[in-house]
């Protein structure tokens, strides 16, 4: 029984990176030397992971200077005063507000991608943002001469190019980050929220053929940022329900650090649709401390009890670095923790065939 297994996207970036990325910031560092540090950091990120023997592979998200912001990078019509995202140790994020239009993506993913390929003999995935994230960039008192209505229309159009121009050039799956999912429910435990969302990235998906959408996943948590949440005290019965409403095949899902892991395991159980594969955090990247692999192996024979095999696979729980000034976790643990990842699902595959083999006796 072959489980596969894949990471979500980010990797800690190099600490000489961040200086750069800082130094370009401060305008003591020309573009195109900030450039060679990114390129110099995917073809390591990528040499580190395919040493692994990892059978998909990321870029590490080493050239994004966030995974939520990335398509406005650049963009001249925004106020930074948006949205604020409180995470549990009390430091904050904030998304930029949208003051005109019309919206176009400043950055693409596919670009990513095609600089990651470059150097990859491994599979690579890519992961984009989802159109519920970007919807939040519209301010509630509206823009002048730029309605929501046509916003929502920009949008979606340019989120339907950003996946399209990855699968095309190649991508093994296109991974939407839809993390604010758990928090939407924080926002309005009425799920009002967390239902206009799922509506709004399921018009984009619709977009797609039913090819497509086999090789499109969405990856939840409760955010991880500098080894803090913004939601994980939301129960996972309050959104998996309408989660696997969305119309993709593929689901990542964090799970390692949740406290009550039978009771999570029984709501994808109820939950998940015929043809949906749940790919279930085993490693937490929140914490230093390197899982073993038997720990994983076990993670994932419990959580067979309650998903298929043929539609299980494992992930780590989220990035391991999604915005690009985290240093809260080094790469060498990261990449330690995917090894663990890969040797416990290893494990796993020969205890769920040894299993099979005995029922068939």
């Amino acid at each position: 029984m072959k489980i596969p297994t894949e990471p979500i996207g980010s990797i800690p970036r190099p600490l000489e990176l961040i200086e750069a990325i800082q130094a370009n910031a401060a305008g003591n560092l020309a573009a195109e030397a900030l450039n060679a540090h990114f390129d110099r950091a995917v073809q390591d990120t990528i040499r580190r992971f395919e040493a692994t023997g990892s059978p998909v592979i990321t870029d590490g998200e080493q050239s994004k200077p966030s995974f939520a912001t990335y398509p406005v990078s650049g963009l001249q019509q925004l106020d930074p005063d948006g949205v604020v995202v409180p995470y549990a140790d009390g430091h904050n994020r904030q998304l930029p507000k949208l003051t005109g239009g019309p919206f176009r993506y400043q950055l693409k993913a596919v670009d990513f991608y095609k600089q990651a390929v470059k150097y990859a003999r491994a599979p690579v995935k890519q992961a984009v943002i989802s159109a519920s994230a970007l919807s939040l960039m519209y301010p509630p008192e509206g823009i002048p001469g730029y309605s929501r209505e046509a916003f929502v229309a920009d949008l979606l159009n340019e989120h339907e190019a950003d996946i399209r121009s990855c699968l095309e050039a190649g991508a093994h799956h296109v991974q939407i980050d839809f993390t604010e999912a758990r928090l939407s429910l924080k926002l309005d435990p009425s799920k009002g929220l967390l239902r206009s969302f799922i509506a709004l990235n399921n018009q984009a998906l619709e977009r797609f053929s039913e090819s497509a959408r086999r090789r499109l996943g969405v990856h939840t948590c409760p955010g991880g940022d500098h080894d803090s949440t913004h939601s994980a005290d939301v129960d996972y019965a309050e959104l998996l329900p309408l989660l696997f409403d969305l119309k993709v095949k593929n689901f990542y899902l964090q799970y390692a650090s949740e406290k009550h892991k039978r009771h999570v395991l029984q709501n994808i159980k109820k939950s998940v649709k015929p043809g949906q594969r749940v790919f279930i955090g085993v490693t937490d990247v929140l914490s230093p401390r390197v899982e073993t692999p038997e720990e994983i192996r076990d993670l994932i024979l419990e959580a067979a009890e309650y998903i298929a095999p043929a539609h299980l696979g494992t992930t780590d729980d989220c990035g391991f670095s999604p915005f690009a000034d985290d240093t809260s976790t080094s790469r060498d643990i990261a990449f330690a923790k995917i090894t663990a990842r890969l040797e416990g699902t290893r494990l796993a595959e020969k205890a769920l065939a040894g299993k099979k083999s005995v029922v068939e006796e």
